[in-house]
């Protein structure tokens, strides 16, 4: 034992730092250890008095012969583990990640990667995961190659922001081929602690094209369902909206490029309701159309998970949403400008060109 100390002092040291408020239990059982140990105890006894392993009573009574009281107090280092996955194998797995494919597949996957590169799976995930490396997410996108994308997209933001007085600004599109889908089997319905459940397989009972016009004022609906989407159920449509839109306010149609949007007969249905204006959506652009929006609505709380045993019982659906959604109806709100959206897509397909 290091020190000039007596026994007796170190014994009353000891008994001081197991009584001590702010002493770490780790500690507490280190030194009630050797303080039994110097009391006379044997190992054994002391292992069995204090709860703890025989190994671990041996190595705190030699660390204190060792280093004194004060080896007691603090933990020796330990050297680090052998790092197996090198800094160039790392920067190899990234660049391979990132530059190349594996045979016959169009992204790696964890166990190919780890394959080709001779480590384990869960060396891959971790240097994936410290990089960001997500090879089997992809990000769509679609930037419009309209030659007047900007133009349109000016006119169409300003129709949203900056609406003209004694006019109605009504976003119309049509959500073609609706399945009237019936499941195989009934479902269970949801418990606390259990989900809903559905089968994965359907019987088809035919379709559907809903033609809506969403009116940006009041969030309003028009809406008719057709069994086609040509260019005569089209103006049907339209003049559905005429009976029912205030004639004494023009009207300005949001609406994509659709064929059966710019027949001859639709254009001659123009000329004779010429408080109409239609206003096209760049090519490739349909997020614009504000319409979309509510249709995204329909879709996820009405028909998605909806069991429908005709096309009769499917249109009611729509329609019965409908009118619930005109009862309390939702305004949904533009806030970009057009310099912002413009100043976006030229950044992406910058972003592209400098990629490739």
């Amino acid at each position: 034992m290091q020190g000039t100390h007596t026994v007796e002092n170190v014994k009353k040291h000891l008994s001081k730092l197991i009584a001590g408020r702010n002493t770490k239990q780790k500690v507490v059982l280190r030194t009630s250890i050797v303080l039994a140990h110097l009391n006379g105890n044997r190992k054994m006894h002391i292992s069995r008095m204090l709860k703890t392993s025989r190994p671990t009573v041996d190595t705190w009574i030699n660390r204190f012969h060792e280093d004194g009281v004060e080896g007691l107090l603090h933990d020796k280092t330990r050297p680090g583990r052998k790092k197996q996955i090198t800094d160039d194998i790392e920067k190899q797995i990234v660049s391979d990640t990132l530059n190349t494919l594996p045979a016959g597949q169009t992204q790696w996957s964890e166990r190919t990667m780890a394959a080709h590169s001779g480590v384990s799976n869960m060396s891959v995930h971790r240097i994936w995961k410290k990089y960001n490396i997500q090879p089997h997410l992809v990000k769509k996108f679609k930037l419009s190659n309209d030659p007047n994308f900007v133009d349109k997209i000016r006119d169409i933001i300003g129709l949203y922001l900056n609406p003209p007085e004694n006019a109605l600004v009504l976003c119309v599109d049509e959500k073609s081929q609706i399945q009237a889908l019936d499941r195989t089997q009934p479902g269970l319905p949801m418990k606390p602690g259990r989900k809903g459940t559905m089968t994965h397989d359907y019987k088809r009972n035919g379709t559907t094209t809903l033609f809506a016009a969403l009116e940006m004022a009041s969030g309003k609906l028009i809406g008719r369902c057709k069994k086609k989407h040509r260019a005569v159920e089209f103006i049907a449509f339209l003049n559905t909206v005429n009976r029912q839109t205030p004639k004494q306010y023009d009207v300005h149609i949001i609406l994509d490029n659709y064929s059966t949007h710019k027949t001859v007969e639709v254009k001659n249905w123009l000329k004779a309701h010429p408080r109409f204006h239609f206003h096209f959506t760049p090519t490739g652009s349909s997020w614009v159309n504000m319409v979309e929006r509510w249709f995204s609505e329909i879709t996820n709380k009405r028909i998605r998970r909806g069991v429908f045993h005709s096309v009769g019982e499917l249109i009611e659906a729509i329609y019965a949403f409908i009118d619930q959604h005109n009862e309390n109806p939702k305004i949904f709100t533009w806030t970009k400008d057009a310099d912002t959206i413009i100043a976006k897509v030229n950044r992406c397909k910058e972003a592209l060109v400098a990629e490739h």
